[in-house]
Formats: C-alpha cells, structure tokens, sequence
C-alpha cells in the first residue's frame, strides 16, 4: 500500500485526477480496449471530478473510450431524485465529459429484482474485461462504498442495510432528517474493488484520521473493510495532511520519505 499525503484537499485532488488521466492516457496509447474506471460518490471526489473535466474541456484527456462503473445506489430512490447517485454522478461529471452514455453503468435501485441487477453487474464489470482503476473514499469509520464495518472482505455487489451512522452522516444531503435517507443501498463488495488492477482512495479531513490510521496501522479486518487494501498489489491512499493525525509519526515520515525520492 502507498500512501500519499498533500497538504490539502484540493491539492490531492487534483493529483488523483492527474494520475487518473495518466493511466486512462498509458492504455490508450497501447491498445484500442477501453479503459474501465469505478467510481465514487459523496463530497469527497467533487473537487477531483472538477480537474477531469477541466481537463476535457481543455482538450487535454478524453472519456470517449472509458467505461465506468459506480460504486454504489440507494434502493428505491427515484433515479430523477437530486439526491440519487445517478443524479450526483451526471450533475458533478458525466454532464461535462464526452462519455458515450452507453459507457455509464450506475446500479438500479429500482430495479424489479435487486439480486438479478447485483449479479448482472458483477457480470458487465467481467465482461468489460475488469476494471483498471477504481477511485474510491472512505466513511468515517472505515467502511468502503457501503460496506459497513463487518461486511466480508469476499463480499460482492449486493443490497446492504445502512447502518445508523451512516444514516446520520449522509442526512446532509436530506435536509438533515436522517428518517428521510433510504434505509438500504446497493453497493459494489469489497472483494469487487479489490479485484481491480488499481484502486486509489481519497480520504481528506479531520473526520476521517480514525479509517485512515485502522486501515494503515491497523490489522486487515472486516471491522474496517478499507484496510482490505493492504493485501492489494496496487493500491494508494491519498490524504491531505488534516487525515493524517492519528497515524504514528514514524509511518507519516515514512510515506513523505517515499514521495519524496518517487518525485526525484
């Protein structure tokens, strides 16, 4: 596991994107199959979201052979909702990129059969030929997508019931009223990300030094499904320096040393 740390938010931010448009770019220039990217949602990728399309207006990347793959919906949430993850996703990207709308799977909430649409997804990321990268965040107590504390490491896409915290840290998004945020999620498993050839994980504030220090420092446990990570060949954390006040301080000048000769 890597571990990058900036000095802030917006700073890392914009070095994922970069590093995004880096690779989607490395396998373009090797071969026509598409580059295949999960995604997040939440307030966390929004400022990384901003750099891509920047760069795309700016003619410097392009999404037109890149399919992407959403973490995570709520179940029987309209998808007109402003605050379904479909919505989220065309408001803060794909309204803005030139990604072929055939490209965007964003798992269906209302979908007549929940288990039917969990294994159909698992089945176009395999077909798809796997994803290359998946960008992720992480929730206050370790938990990746919607896989709360507890989920199985092996754990697939599949419907999840949130759990009260949860609830209560994304009724910021509906009105405040935790009783208006859907009870139950779809959510990629564990195990979905961690087969992906790459994953980078944004985890920025204060808020968040509790996952941040369980999933480096701590043991790899379905108590914080983001330490999974460690068993991962190429996985990458990358924090602003208000997530890393937890972590030791022989691990923090170990993960700035590192950046710092990868940057000669």
């Amino acid at each position: 596991m890597k571990v990058i740390i900036k000095d802030d938010k917006k700073t890392a931010s914009v070095w994922a994107a970069h590093y995004i448009a880096s690779k989607i770019k490395e396998k373009a220039a090797r071969t026509d199959k598409p580059f295949v990217l999960g995604l997040p949602t939440g307030s966390t990728p929004i400022d990384t979201y901003a750099e891509l399309i920047r760069m795309v207006k700016a003619g410097e990347l392009s999404f037109r052979n890149v399919i992407t793959f959403n973490m995570d919906e709520y179940v029987a949430l309209p998808k007109s909702h402003p605050e379904s993850y479909w919505s989220f996703m065309h408001r803060y990207l794909f309204d803005h990129i030139d990604i072929p709308a055939e490209n965007v799977h964003i798992l269906n909430g209302n979908a007549p059969d929940l288990a039917a649409e969990c294994a159909a997804y698992e089945k176009a990321i395999v077909e798809a030929g796997g994803i290359d990268l998946f960008l992720g965040g992480v929730g206050e107590d370790g938990h990746i997508a919607f896989n709360e504390p507890f989920s199985s490491l092996n754990s697939r896409t599949r419907v999840i019931t949130l759990t009260q915290d949860t609830l209560e840290v994304n009724s910021r998004f509906f009105d405040n009223d935790p009783n208006k945020v859907p009870e139950q999620a779809m959510t990629v498993g564990v195990a979905t990300v961690l087969d992906s050839k790459e994953v980078l994980i944004l985890v920025f504030g204060s808020k968040k030094q509790r996952a941040l220090r369980d999933a480096v420092e701590g043991p790899m446990s379905h108590y914080c499904t983001l330490s999974g990570l460690q068993g991962h060949p190429a996985g990458t954390i990358v924090c602003d320096e208000a997530a890393v006040g937890e972590l030791k301080v022989n691990s923090y000048r170990y993960f700035k040393a590192v950046e710092a000769v990868e940057n000669l």
